[in-house]
């Protein structure tokens, strides 16, 4: 007789082993893949696709910005939000415009009171968000105080402060104003692209040394100086300056230089490349949003708190002056933002992807601060016009 159906067939392996096993291999090996190219994990990757935008702070190793030993209380005298607003060639109601650009906090001051705030939930009062490019902006003020300092000048040049960096050519001649003003040429593109996150600015975020790659990338896309075009590499390269020129991580610079002075109430924090790293300067600093309006205040102050200066006239007078075009129609300014129209109330604005603001109007003596979880293509002009709107209502 012979062997049964059942013994004779050659045993199958279960197609769930199977592809588990492969999962367990593509995993390893992008674990591999990514530690090679200095890039964080496939979990982290994983992780930060699917965490709102404000709560990046948390994938990231951070440094800490203690609390002013001296907060200093913004005045309030609350009222209603306006009935409506422009928005995208139509009138709103302005909550709803705040949950349609999925808004976490919106405060807005007037002559250096508080007159609105709103949040999508009580949380989001006393939670840090993350500013990206904001971060920008406060970078400029730090950059400024060197200047007025005498620690820096504009002229410096880059590779003068981090001459590891030095790759001869045209490179070599980048300077200060020229990372100010994004006019570098370094060819590290500006592009959020989730399907693309090994390259340009996307490369930075998830990079684990950031110092390894800015010294991949030092290739030009034009002379420097030549003309503009948005890159946050030339913020991270400022960043690195200010911290090699002060002696101590730039967070720390932070906390001693505006921090503490200004009074800011909470802690804030910065990311960093990797556990005792350096600073993701270009982006990610976490703070609450009443010291993000600390900051706005600051600036409509001309550089002063409490009767102190923290910022020169002239470095404020830099910031107000736009001198290239960034993106069509919009103008910049050593890290800050003039919107078009800007010429009729001279207001500019610290402005971070997924809808982050912190907008200043001289001419109505007010400071918006929006913090948000919107698309990367956020309505920028249109949000513009809101905070006009509600700026007019500041008497």
């Amino acid at each position: 007789m012979g062997m049964s159906t059942a013994a004779s067939r050659p045993r199958r392996r279960k197609p769930g082993l199977v592809a588990a096993a492969v999962v367990l291999l593509v995993i390893a090996a992008g674990f591999v893949f990514t530690a090679v190219i200095d890039m964080k994990n496939p979990v982290f990757l994983v992780r930060f696709l699917f965490t709102p935008r404000s709560e990046v702070e948390a994938l990231y190793d951070t440094r800490m910005i203690a609390a002013s030993t001296k907060p200093r209380p913004i005045p309030e005298q609350l009222r209603p939000l306006a009935a409506t607003v422009p928005w995208k060639g139509n009138k709103a109601d302005i909550v709803s415009v705040l949950r349609e650009t999925r808004t976490n906090a919106f405060l807005v001051m007037c002559r250096g009171t508080l007159v609105n705030e709103w949040y999508s939930e009580p949380g989001k009062k006393t939670a840090r968000e993350s500013s990206w490019s904001i971060a920008k902006s406060v970078l400029s003020l730090l950059v400024g105080q060197l200047i007025a300092e005498g620690k820096l000048s504009e002229d410096t040049k880059l590779v003068a402060v981090l001459p590891e960096f030095a790759a001869g050519g045209k490179f070599d001649e980048i300077t200060v104003r020229d990372l100010l003003d994004m006019k570098s040429g370094i060819d590290v593109t500006e592009d959020y692209a989730e399907y693309k996150p090994f390259t340009g600015v996307a490369g930075m975020q998830i990079t684990t040394d950031l110092r390894a790659y800015v010294m991949k990338h030092r290739t030009l896309a034009f002379a420097p100086g030549s003309r503009s075009a948005y890159r946050s590499i030339d913020a991270q390269y400022l960043s690195m300056m200010v911290a090699r020129v002060e002696g101590e991580p730039l967070a720390k610079v932070l906390e001693r230089r505006l921090w503490q002075p200004l009074g800011a109430q909470d802690e804030a924090s910065w990311n960093l490349d990797h556990a005792g790293g350096i600073e993701r300067g270009f982006g990610n600093l976490n703070a609450t949003p009443r010291d993000f309006a600390k900051l706005g205040l600051l600036a409509l102050a001309g550089g002063k708190v409490g009767g102190r200066t923290l910022v020169s006239p002239a470095w404020m007078a830099r910031i107000t002056t736009p001198v290239a075009e960034a993106e069509p129609g919009w103008m910049y300014a050593a890290l800050w933002w003039h919107p078009p129209g800007h010429e009729k109330n001279g207001d500019y604005s610290a402005i971070g992807v997924y809808g982050q603001y912190v907008y200043v109007n001289p001419a109505r003596y007010t400071v918006v601060v929006k913090l948000s979880d919107y698309g990367s293509q956020q309505d920028e002009a249109e949000t513009i016009d809101v905070f006009r709107a509600v700026a007019e209502d500041c008497r």
